[in-house]
């Protein structure tokens, strides 16, 4: 993944305005104006990194709610990650900045 990927990642709030209707996400990107859905499992993930979420941790809620492997859940949670990271959404967690003197 290109972009902050080590540690507590979060949604950039300044990117992105969002709301959950019912079983999905619509996501406008503020820089382009362009609409995106959320939708199936990425979901869980998107409403995780809004409190920030290490990769380890999104991969764990994909394996307790959709009974996958380990394996895939990383796999799949890389790609979601790689997909937000190409579009300038991600940042490195607000409270793991807070918790490091050189952040």
């Amino acid at each position: 993944m290109t972009g902050p990927r080590r540690g507590r990642l979060e949604l950039d709030t300044n990117a992105v305005v969002w709301r959950e209707v019912d079983e999905e996400i619509i996501v406008l990107e503020l820089s382009t104006a362009v609409y995106l859905t959320v939708n199936g499992s990425a979901c869980p993930l998107w409403l995780r990194l809004t409190h920030g979420a290490t990769a380890d941790e999104l991969a764990s809620v994909l394996v307790e709610e959709y009974a996958i492997t380990l394996e895939r859940a990383a796999a799949d949670v890389d790609a979601f990650l790689d997909a937000l990271a190409a579009r300038s959404l991600l940042r490195a967690s607000e409270s793991e900045a807070r918790l490091d003197p050189a952040g």
